[in-house]
């Protein structure tokens, strides 16, 4: 039997607390060696793509596989749809049997603000209070609930290209948290003296300049998840302390790819990827004054280890239907 979970169901159990929580054992058991993950594959559309996922995990009390179905397709929003749409599966390795379909649309969101708060766990100053942010998109939204829950974040400061964007993003930090939070007409003005840096951008050149970035600043790259895409100059990632999720997908389609593409930064200025500093092979932020990047693709083990956590909320409580896709 497989549980059926809707969207308003999964939403009725996941929280950023839960995403973190799980987000960070995804990570810490790939650093620990615990996980089987091929890198993601692409269909290319003329509107858009999508990406399959999949991939095994080990997690201290559950061994599953499974498959993320996703896609990205830009102009969805001037029709009325979401940009990003995902479904889940989730099946028992020994048997193959799926024990879980569910909508993973809202869990690619939590698991990636929940990636972004991670890195700055471990790679942010532990007095980091000023966020900055390129791009005011719902993928802001959840990086900003993420970092409040590790950083005392005392002040926020949003630009996106269209500056309606960034008001209303301002002002929904203001009623969310209570946040002191303005808009600004300038990119330099959320990254210049900033603390914390988030980009989220579909940019396919650099949003962010080397000139605009304080000694001692974290950021987190989120927007590059395709090859051909970058928000950096280049000069900030050879400047910086740079981490990524997985190699494989960082160097074909993350914040890197443009860069190692035209020589700009080697491999070996990569510093390593998050879940070995997770699981403490690797020490994070080690000078007040370094510059910190994470660079964030998305990995299917994030997905599995937050739609597993949901699975059994969601199970607790009496949520979603019972199916057997067999008969």
């Amino acid at each position: 039997m497989s549980l059926v979970l809707t969207g308003s169901e999964v939403m009725q159990v996941l929280d950023m607390d839960l995403a973190l929580a799980a987000t960070e054992e995804a990570f810490r058991a790939y650093g620990e060696g615990r996980v089987n993950m091929p890198p993601k594959a692409y269909l290319t559309l003329a509107q858009g793509d999508f990406r399959a996922m999949y991939g095994e995990i080990f997690l201290p009390r559950d061994h599953i596989c499974g498959l993320k179905w996703v896609n990205v397709h830009p102009g969805n929003p001037a029709q009325g749809l979401l940009t990003v749409m995902a479904k889940i599966l989730l099946n028992d390795p020994d048997t193959g049997l799926e024990f879980a379909d569910l909508d993973g649309t809202h869990v690619t969101d939590y698991r990636t603000g929940a990636a972004g708060g991670v890195a700055v766990k471990y790679l942010a100053r532990t007095d980091a209070a000023r966020l900055g942010l390129i791009g005011a998109g719902a993928q802001a939204r959840t990086q900003v609930a993420a970092i409040l829950k590790v950083r005392p974040i005392r002040e926020v400061v949003v630009f996106d290209r269209h500056l309606e964007h960034s008001q209303a993003f301002a002002a929904w930090v203001a009623e969310h948290f209570g946040l002191k939070a303005r808009a600004t007409r300038e990119a330099a003005e959320a990254v210049t003296g900033q603390d914390i840096v988030v980009t989220t951008t579909p940019s396919r050149s650099p949003v962010v300049a080397r000139d605009w970035v304080s000694p001692g600043t974290h950021i987190n790259a989120i927007g590059a998840d395709a090859a051909g895409k970058q928000e950096l100059a280049p000069l900030i990632l050879t400047a910086a302390k740079v981490v990524v999720d997985d190699w494989a997908q960082a160097s074909h389609s993350g914040e890197i790819n443009v860069a190692l593409a035209r020589g700009d930064l080697t491999r070996e200025q990569v510093y390593g990827m998050l879940g070995e500093i997770v699981a403490g092979k690797k020490p994070g932020r080690q000078t007040p004054a370094e510059i910190t990047v994470f660079d964030s693709t998305g990995l299917v083990i994030q997905d599995l280890a937050l739609g597993l956590a949901v699975y059994q909320r969601a199970k607790e409580r009496g949520l979603g239907v019972e199916k057997d896709f067999l008969k």
